[in-house]
């Protein structure tokens, strides 16, 4: 008697501590969002067979592609400070990339191969013509290898503080496969996400890794990265693709393939970036290099004048 009356006091605890992890849950959700920070005027939908892309448009001129590096806090709102710089020469489009930002977040696997079929069906559908395009981060490895697989959907292309190419090739393992699985159970998976995509982690991404002044990251933009993490109905499905590696590929054959015009601008103050963005050149010779002083990861929000000045130089 005594060994089911502590069966049922485990399984009554067990029960009201999953009930109050799921109320938690949905409370962080609903807090996170209820700025409504990342919404537009004349918001722009891609139906892509896989999930509806939300997108901008804005300016006239040339197209010019702008997307975010991949981040479940990031979106198109990266590129704010940078648009007004451009449109009067450019017909802007940003993207929030599946599983990102205001984009659909089914729970799948997200992969970097997704993501190169996703960007060519956009420019085929949205644009219609051949396109620059500007990246940041880790997502350069998708146009890379979408322009070695369609080249003429293409035009110029810069990457901004791409990863090594080494960290590009790295693939799932068991451990992160385990991970990945933790990750995407109901109610604890959904906890973990919330403490990683806490606004006290992204100011601290923010302020240790990605700005060179860390006075110089605004409440504002810390909020829409918070947003950006937490809208959709499953935005830990596209951060456990991205930190189990899921979204990575080898760019090495791609970058021995490609003839459109490649430029790789880094932050200065970014950690061996001058090695790192060397090793593409060690299979690509006509890749142009620039370093921006005083930056380190987001060099289009600290200093937009100086990568404004960089695009209308070399995308002429």
């Amino acid at each position: 008697m005594k060994a089911k009356n502590k069966l049922l006091t485990l399984l009554i605890l067990s029960a009201g501590a999953a009930v109050t992890t799921a109320a938690i849950n949905k409370a962080i959700q609903v807090s996170a969002v209820s700025k409504n920070l990342l919404a537009e005027p004349e918001p722009l939908c891609f139906k892509w067979r896989l999930g509806n892309v939300y997108y901008t448009k804005e300016g006239t001129g040339k197209p010019l592609l702008l997307i975010h590096d991949l981040d479940t806090m990031t979106s198109g709102h990266e590129w704010k400070q940078l648009i007004p710089l451009l449109r009067n020469e450019y017909t802007i489009y940003t993207i929030d990339l599946l599983g990102f930002g205001r984009s659909e977040k089914a729970n799948m696997t997200y992969t970097n191969f997704l993501y190169v079929q996703m960007i060519s069906d956009f420019i085929k559908s949205e644009i219609g013509h051949r396109t620059s395009i500007i990246t940041s981060g880790e997502a350069a490895s998708i146009p890379l290898m979408a322009c070695a697989n369609n080249p003429d959907l293409f035009d110029q292309i810069m990457a901004i503080n791409p990863l090594s190419l080494l960290d590009f090739s790295s693939i799932p393992g068991k451990t992160a496969k385990m991970y990945k699985c933790m990750i995407e159970l109901p109610i604890i998976g959904t906890l973990l996400y919330h403490i990683a995509s806490s606004k006290k982690m992204i100011t601290e991404e923010l302020v240790t890794k990605k700005l060179f002044n860390p006075y110089s990251v605004k409440s504002s933009y810390i909020d829409a990265c918070y947003e950006a993490a937490h809208l959709g109905a499953s935005p830990k499905s596209t951060f456990a693709s991205i930190r189990c590696n899921y979204t990575k590929c080898n760019l090495v054959n791609a970058l021995k393939k490609i003839d459109n015009s490649i430029y790789l601008v880094g932050g200065s103050c970014v950690e061996n970036i001058e090695d790192r963005l060397n090793e593409y050149k060690d299979y690509n010779s006509s890749i142009e290099i620039v370093l921006v002083p005083k930056a380190k990861g987001l060099p289009h929000l600290e200093q937009p004048e100086k990568i404004a000045e960089l695009v209308k130089t070399y995308f002429c």
